[in-house]
């Protein structure tokens, strides 16, 4: 048993995982106490979760950051683990941490790690996907969670500690899911730049998706991922376009409406 000063709460936010809940609370078994605040599910995420742990809340949704303070707030330890549902610690990550904690982390703050990503029937290793290492395990009196939605990034206050064992993360059902995804991120993103007041500029949108392509599938060598990283690096292009289309839209909407002539035919 972990002394009270490396206990560790594992902190799951949740909404609609019905089939991937379970698989991810098992995998976080080992911690001090599991909490999951479910953002009012449809499905049965609510109940599969409390057959894993009595801590499950349900809280609506404001967004991604927002959250993830919220559910840090919760927690009763000094350690929390964020892990989102789609999600698994693999065996090899949990083992790495508890020789951390056994030796002690001393003053280190915060830990991240590499996130492997299971898409289309391969497990992606290059690419931007990999090791996409993500700041997860932190001093709940030094960290938080900021950014821009919908990426929201934990920042602490003091060193950080880079591990080697992975995160699993099962992020995308199928393509229609992972288009799904990125109409959902792109207009979210898109209300972000607009709110802020950025400006939409057609370098933007000509320059920045080619170069995502590029630099997914050759600098970050997502070729060698086979069929699938060239998926990635054209969905990760066209994702980048159609957030800065969309801030255009949005430019477009504001303006004040003018009557067009009706085109001759």
């Amino acid at each position: 048993m972990r002394p009270d000063h490396l206990k560790i709460s594992a902190c799951v936010t949740a909404g609609n995982e019905e089939d991937k809940i379970a698989g991810c609370l098992a995998s976080l078994a080992w911690c001090d106490e599991v909490i999951v605040v479910d953002s009012f599910s449809q499905d049965k995420t609510f109940e599969i979760s409390k057959q894993y742990t009595p801590h499950v809340h349900q809280h609506a949704w404001e967004g991604y950051i927002a959250q993830k303070n919220y559910i840090r707030s919760l927690a009763r330890f000094p350690w929390i683990l964020f892990v989102d549902a789609d999600e698994v610690v693999s065996a090899a990550l949990r083992n790495e941490i508890e020789r951390e904690f056994d030796h002690g982390p001393g003053d280190i703050a915060g830990y991240r790690f590499p996130r492997m990503v299971h898409y289309l029937g391969k497990w992606i290793s290059h690419g931007e996907w990999y090791p996409d290492a993500k700041l997860r395990l932190f001093l709940k009196d030094r960290g938080r969670s900021e950014g821009q939605e919908p990426h929201d990034r934990v920042m602490v206050d003091g060193p950080v500690k880079t591990l080697r064992a992975p995160l699993y993360h099962f992020t995308y059902d199928n393509l229609a899911d992972h288009i799904h995804t990125i109409n959902r991120f792109s207009s979210i993103s898109a209300a972000e730049k607009f709110a802020r007041g950025e400006s939409f500029r057609w370098c933007d949108l000509l320059l920045r998706p080619p170069w995502r392509f590029l630099k997914s599938y050759f600098v970050r060598r997502g070729f060698l991922d086979g069929r699938q990283g060239f998926i990635i690096a054209l969905m990760s292009s066209f994702a980048v376009f159609i957030k800065y289309a969309k801030l255009m839209e949005l430019r477009i909407q504001q303006q004040p409406p003018r009557s067009e002539p009706l085109p001759h035919g």
